[in-house]
């Protein structure tokens, strides 16, 4: 009991964005001269303020399991993560920050459909968001990080994103600042360093869950928590929808929390653009150099991305193949899918209705035609709106809005006659 309340205080701990570090970089008002910014820095207001244990929903074992031993909660290291999670200094010109691909007023999201770093330079991914992060069982599309701790450095030192010549150019730039260094201090009880660098950055993004959502409300036991839409899209989310393939404990057991299998899958994206076969071939020296940070820049700085988790695997059957990722907020975190390809959750639902995969030979074996009619689909997307948590409920009505009035214009995934037809034949892989 006392573990857990320790927890919840670090969890609820707020943090006001008055008592930033003076000098970090507030809505990029004093980004390094040696570069302008062609963005600002998100601010860190009250959406950036650790979350609360008590939502409706919380999986407080799951909670308390996300805590690694060798780096637990305190108030004072959340405090000094938030502060690097909001500080342009990590980056190599001053211009980007964590926040700026994970903005709290955006869901922890940029809404892009690819990330842009310093100098604008465009990644090939879709920055995930940080909500609920702490769950994941592996971290980035590919799952090429196994804990938040390990995926805090990537960006740091990606030529794409904060373009640090190293993790320690990140930390000299912090520990020029004596706030920091006595922050560290008292802390870690030692001088700014890379490892602890990372340390308070992930303590802070563990605190961002992010449940109490109308769907979390009608499991409770309010009936009148969500409407009958949505209540017939979670129907056809676990049965005729297929989605539970996925997004279930299995395909029985009905997920109510995360919503995600914590397993990979070629869902059909970008395969056509990309010749997969040829991008592994050249891949696999890459990989077998075990070298993280040169995969980390193939998967965000080159058509590798393509590849998915064969970039950490090797394994054929993992060609551009992407996590499932958890749909909590799923409708104010897009666009959708690992390269953002996907405007509004009606696209998403086409290319799954439609067995998108035509000479993919990749392509998981549950993506097939659903045969959706147009009023499944809006009960598919009123279920998953009401995943969409409190502390995002007016921007989640907005979206919806907007979403939906671009549906009924813009359907760039519909194809009915594919949707009611019979799978297509798969040609077979060339080996790569």
């Amino acid at each position: 009991m006392r573990y857990t309340k320790r927890i919840e205080l670090c969890v609820t701990l707020v943090v006001g964005t008055a008592t930033l570090i003076p000098g970090c970089n507030r809505a990029g008002k004093k980004a390094s001269s040696q570069a302008e910014s062609a963005q600002a820095i998100p601010e860190a207001g009250p959406l950036a303020r650790p979350k609360s244990l008590q939502q409706v929903g919380v999986p407080a074992e799951a909670t308390r399991a996300a805590i690694p031993p060798d780096n637990p909660q305190t108030p004072e290291k959340i405090t000094l993560g938030m502060k690097l999670f909001f500080d342009g200094r990590l980056s190599a010109d001053g211009s980007v920050a964590c926040s700026t691909c994970h903005d709290p007023a955006r869901a922890f999201t940029d809404r892009k459909p690819v990330s842009v770093g310093i100098n604008n330079r465009a990644g090939q991914r879709n920055a995930p968001t940080i909500l609920n992060a702490l769950y994941n069982k592996t971290q980035f599309w590919d799952g090429r990080a196994k804990t938040l701790e390990e995926q805090a450095a990537l960006p740091i030192v990606n030529p794409v994103e904060m373009g640090q010549p190293s993790l320690d150019a990140a930390v000299a730039r912090v520990a020029a600042v004596s706030e920091y260094q006595q922050a560290f201090r008292d802390i870690f009880g030692r001088p700014p360093n890379g490892p602890d660098l990372l340390r308070a950055i992930a303590s802070y993004e563990r605190t961002q869950l992010s449940f109490d959502a109308p769907f979390d409300h009608f499991i409770a036991g309010d009936q009148n928590a969500i409407d009958n839409s949505a209540k017939r899209g979670w129907e056809l989310f676990n049965t005729r929808g297929r989605c539970n393939k996925c997004h279930a404990l299995t395909e029985d057991k009905r997920d109510v929390t995360l919503f995600t299998d914590n397993d990979f899958h070629n869902i059909g994206i970008g395969i056509i653009r990309h010749n997969v076969v040829a991008l592994a071939r050249q891949a696999e020296q890459l990989i077998n150099s075990g070298d993280t940070a040169a995969i980390d820049r193939a998967a965000i700085q080159t058509d590798m991305s393509a590849l998915g988790r064969f970039l950490v695997t090797k394994k054929e059957p993992d060609i551009a193949s992407f996590k499932t990722p958890d749909l909590r907020n799923v409708l104010v975190t897009g666009p959708y899918f690992h390269d953002g390809s996907q405007e509004t959750l009606w696209d998403v639902c086409d290319h799954y209705n439609k067995g998108d995969g035509l000479q993919n030979p990749y392509l998981d074996q549950d993506i097939q035609p659903l045969a959706l009619t147009e009023a499944e689909i809006d009960d598919l997307v009123a279920f998953l709106a009401s995943l969409t948590s409190a502390d995002y409920k007016e921007h989640g009505a907005s979206e919806l809005a907007r979403q939906r009035e671009l549906s009924r214009t813009a359907r760039p995934q519909r194809d009915t006659a594919r949707a009611f037809g019979p799978k297509p034949i798969q040609p077979k892989p060339s080996r790569p």
